[in-house]
C-alpha cells in the first residue's frame, strides 16, 4: 500500500476539544448552557498549554489567559454573550463555579483558574452479603434435586 502524507493544515483534522461527559450527563449540570459547556472544553484545552508554559501561581495551581476578544472569535459570538458565558461558568451568584477569574489590574489580562468538578473519593459500594448460597432448579426428566455442583 502507498499512503499519502498530510499537507499544510490537514494535520489539524484530528485535533479535538474534550468536554467532560459529566457536563453532559450529570444532573448538577443540566441547566448549564451548551455554549458554556463548549467554552469549558476550550478552557480545559488551554490548560495544557499553560502548564507547558509554566503558568502556575504561588500555590502550584495552573491558570490560563483567555481574553474576551479570543472567546468571541473562537465561539463566533458577540461581547455580551462571551461575558454571559464566563459568568455562567464563574463562581458568582448565578455561576456554576467551574472557573474562577482573578483580575490583575489595569492593562493586565484576567487570570482564569479552571476548576476540577469531580472528586477523588471513591463512591460508596453497595453492601454485599458475605455468604450467598444459590440453588438452581433445572427442569429435566432426570431431576434429582438442586444443583450443588456435585451432581
Amino acid at each position: 500500500m502507498n499512503f499519502d502524507y498530510y499537507y499544510g493544515d490537514e494535520s489539524n483534522q484530528f485535533a479535538f476539544y474534550r468536554i467532560p461527559r459529566q457536563l453532559i450527563t450529570g444532573e448538577a449540570f443540566k441547566k448549564l448552557s451548551t455554549d458554556a459547556k463548549l467554552l469549558y472544553g476550550l478552557l480545559l484545552d488551554r490548560m495544557g498549554l499553560s502548564a507547558k508554559n509554566g503558568w502556575y501561581d504561588d500555590m502550584g495551581r495552573v491558570f490560563i489567559y483567555y481574553t474576551l476578544d479570543e472567546i468571541q472569535e473562537d465561539l463566533n459570538c458577540g461581547h455580551e454573550k462571551a461575558v454571559r458565558l464566563l459568568a455562567e461558568l464563574d463562581t458568582g451568584k448565578k455561576g456554576f463555579g467551574l472557573i474562577e477569574r482573578v483580575k490583575q489590574g489595569q492593562g493586565r489580562p484576567t487570570k482564569i483558574y479552571v476548576k476540577r468538578f469531580t472528586t477523588r473519593a471513591i463512591p460508596p459500594q453497595p453492601a454485599v452479603p458475605q455468604d450467598i448460597r444459590i440453588s438452581f432448579l433445572i427442569p429435566s426428566p432426570l431431576w434429582m434435586g438442586p444443583c450443588t455442583g456435585t451432581n
